[in-house]
């Protein structure tokens, strides 16, 4: 029985911890979606422990403290969970986290953000005014496709990288076959882009 209490304790003590911050982490230039990540510092902490920032619509945002390899959906337990009713659709659960990062669930990033263009409204920002405010996916600069819903700079490269490797998109349809875009974040952006 005392083995058995002791190991219990011993799980207890070794679980992840949130650490409360005073202001909310702020996030990168050109950033856009509800899983944006910010590099903050270089490499694992000592004994392969990471430190992840998580923010937004958790029971308990701040600093968690991770085992090396951790996933996102380790860190946002760490903080709490989810707060009931938030949308984590476009979270990846299963990514593996690194040291430093910013994961906001259930917000976008903040408006006003240097490189991006002011959206008009009615359209998404860098949204192209001679194309009923759509975003042309096969002129769109990486600021553009940046600055739409659900879509960070690393998304948006990786569209660019897709365009370039295939020499365009002949359809709104082929976003799907970027990496990344799984059917969630394609029903959330389908109706603000075009070829």
């Amino acid at each position: 029985m005392l083995v058995v209490l002791g190991a219990g304790f011993w799980a207890w003590q070794s679980r992840p911890q949130a650490e409360p911050v005073g202001a909310a982490p702020s996030v990168a230039p050109g950033s856009g979606g509800p899983e944006e990540i910010q590099p903050v510092a270089g490499g694992p902490t000592p004994g392969g422990e990471l430190v992840v920032a998580v923010a937004g619509k958790v029971r308990r945002p701040g600093l968690v403290r991770l085992p090396a390899g951790s996933r996102v959906a380790d860190a946002v337990q760490a903080a709490g969970g989810a707060l009931p009713g938030v949308d984590v659709a476009l979270l990846n659960p299963a990514r593996k986290v690194t040291d430093g990062e910013l994961i906001l669930v259930g917000v976008a990033a903040p408006a006003g953000q240097p490189g991006v263009a002011p959206a008009v409204p009615g359209q998404p920002a860098g949204a192209d005014p001679g194309a009923g405010g759509l975003v042309n996916l096969n002129t769109a600069t990486l600021a553009q496709l940046d600055a739409l819903p659900g879509v960070g700079p690393v998304l948006a490269q990786r569209i660019l990288t897709h365009r370039d490797q295939h020499g365009g998109f002949r359809s709104v349809g082929d976003l799907r076959q970027v990496d990344g875009i799984g059917d969630a974040r394609y029903e959330q952006l389908k109706e603000l882009v075009t070829v």
